[in-house]
């Protein structure tokens, strides 16, 4: 191989509570698609992102045409010649695409030559599959039109490495060929591009190299021509799931009804809809829904909840039809809900820790006919579901906004568990918490099933998953495609059916 375009040494970052990238080498040919695929949370989006100047590295090097350069933002990345298209396009809609494409340029006189523009436009959509009109309007354009709208500003800027984050996951069907005729044109042209994704056959339909990355460190980097389905799943998954399933008493199916019970059940609203869900939550099991990030997990959570109409099929709580109950009935009925990040969902960070507490369950506090609130009443009540948590409880005055992210998951945890649920719907409940704090998240679940209560534990964590879960169901485009018990499969069949396998 030639010297590479873009060379990424030693490239480390860390967020509050997790290490996205640990000294992550990676390198990008001209004339090559190299795919980087990996699960949701393994760090490939972020180690772009690094490399485009989106983010500040904590550590590493940038190498292009063989040369260290300093990018410090993506205006830095662009004069290198380096693009990126995300997922969310960046158009403005009420502008025409000659003129989002003039905004994107650089190197242009005081006075555009539009006429200029609309030919290099036509020129360049010509040669290489990418033909939109320049005189359209953005916002009248189909996903796919837009794509193309995006990458076009990069070949006019003069990029020769091109990132692709996801680009498939906007895109219908007929129009994911397209795009990848649309990169064997780039390719032969010399361009070297980087397809981010975690769909195993798009990857084998386009790439020549494939790097594997997993929780922020790379497992490998093959050629295209030598994968297969089973070596990409191992390299994604393979020993991702290092402790033994708990040994615990089985959920007895036939002893009771169903807690809660989804019966071919669709969503409304906007974004991913559910489609002929079928799901059964007995008291005292887990459930672990796994899944790829976009596949429906938090639209089953709002559906569950109430935050989502079930616009067909039915919806049953403790043996009574809620197909149409609003949130402040599940939520009275014995329903909680531990979120992912508190601080957006959970809290208000204006308020004290008591104010929120109350806020959760405001009718048992009122007095004066619903004029006053009984603060004292609160205060016990939130010390007692700390303690009965074995958790300390915190000055019921502080503002919950001046709390760090694990003690505002504990804060969550304790208000929710502290009501004795009989259901919990937990979604991505320890993201961003370090190992301490996850641990004892998980042990609060656990406890809350010892007590009877049945968890809907959504997570990206294959791990968390097999660990926790008496069942664990699949999710992929808004349906299941699958369900087993954790010791009678593994994370690669598991993954398999959340990549889109068989």
């Amino acid at each position: 191989m030639s010297e590479p375009l873009l060379s990424l040494r030693h490239v480390t970052k860390r967020f509050p509570g997790v290490l996205a990238n640990d000294r992550v080498d990676f390198d990008a040919f001209g004339a090559e698609v190299h795919a980087l695929l990996g699960e949701n949370g393994a760090g490939k989006s972020t180690l772009m992102k690094l490399a485009y100047g989106y983010y500040p590295m904590d550590q590493g090097e940038i190498w292009m045409d063989g040369a260290q350069v300093q990018i410090h933002s993506p205006a830095d990345a662009r004069r290198f010649g380096m693009g990126m298209v995300f997922q969310g396009f960046t158009l403005i809609p009420a502008f025409s695409v000659a003129e989002n494409i003039a905004l994107y340029l650089t190197a242009l006189p005081a006075i555009p030559d539009a006429r200029a523009i609309a030919e290099e436009i036509d020129a360049q959509g010509r040669r290489f599959g990418l033909v939109v009109s320049p005189q359209r309007v953005a916002g009248t354009l189909a996903a796919g039109e837009q794509q193309k709208v995006e990458i076009l500003k990069l070949l006019m800027a003069g990029a020769r490495v091109l990132i692709f984050d996801e680009p498939t996951s906007v895109l219908p069907p007929h129009e994911i060929q397209h795009l990848f005729e649309v990169f064997a044109r780039l390719k032969e042209a010399g361009f070297a591009i980087i397809f981010i994704t975690h769909k195993l056959r798009e990857v084998l339909e386009c790439a020549d190299r494939i790097t594997v990355m997993r929780r922020g460190t790379v497992t490998g980097t093959i050629a295209g021509a030598g994968a297969t389905e089973d070596l990409l799943l191992q390299m994604m998954f393979g020993g991702a799931v290092a402790e033994e399933h708990a040994a615990r008493p089985p959920v007895a199916a036939d002893q009771q009804a169903p807690v809660l019970s989804l019966e071919n059940a669709s969503s409304g609203g906007f974004g991913l809809r559910l489609k002929d869900i079928d799901l059964e939550l007995q008291a005292g099991e887990i459930v672990g829904v796994a899944g790829v990030s976009g596949n429906g997990q938090r639209e089953l959570g709002d559906l569950v909840l109430g935050l989502l109409p079930c616009v067909s099929g039915r919806k049953k709580l403790f043996g009574a039809d809620a197909t149409h109950w609003g949130v402040a009935r599940v939520r009275q009925a014995g329903v909680a809900f531990v979120p992912e990040n508190p601080i957006y969902m959970a809290v208000a960070p204006g308020m004290t820790l008591a104010e929120n507490f109350a806020v959760a369950s405001p009718r048992s506090y009122q007095t004066a006919g619903g004029l006053g609130i009984d603060w004292g009443r609160v205060r016990t009540d939130m010390s007692s579901a700390y303690r009965a948590l074995a958790l300390e409880p915190p000055d019921a005055n502080m503002r919950a906004g001046t709390l760090s992210g694990g003690n505002l998951q504990r804060f969550s945890l304790a208000r929710e568990l502290g009501r004795s649920p009989r259901v919990v719907v937990a979604v991505y409940p320890t993201r961003g918490l370090e190992s301490r704090t996850t641990a004892h998240a998980q042990g609060l679940l656990l406890s809350a099933r010892a007590a009877g209560a049945a968890v809907l534990l959504i997570s990206q964590d294959l791990n968390e998953v097999f660990s926790l879960s008496d069942r664990i169901v699949v999710l992929r485009s808004g349906r299941f495609v699958g369900e087993a018990r954790p010791d009678q499969t593994t994370p690669l069949e598991v993954g398999r059916l959340m990549t889109g396998g068989d």
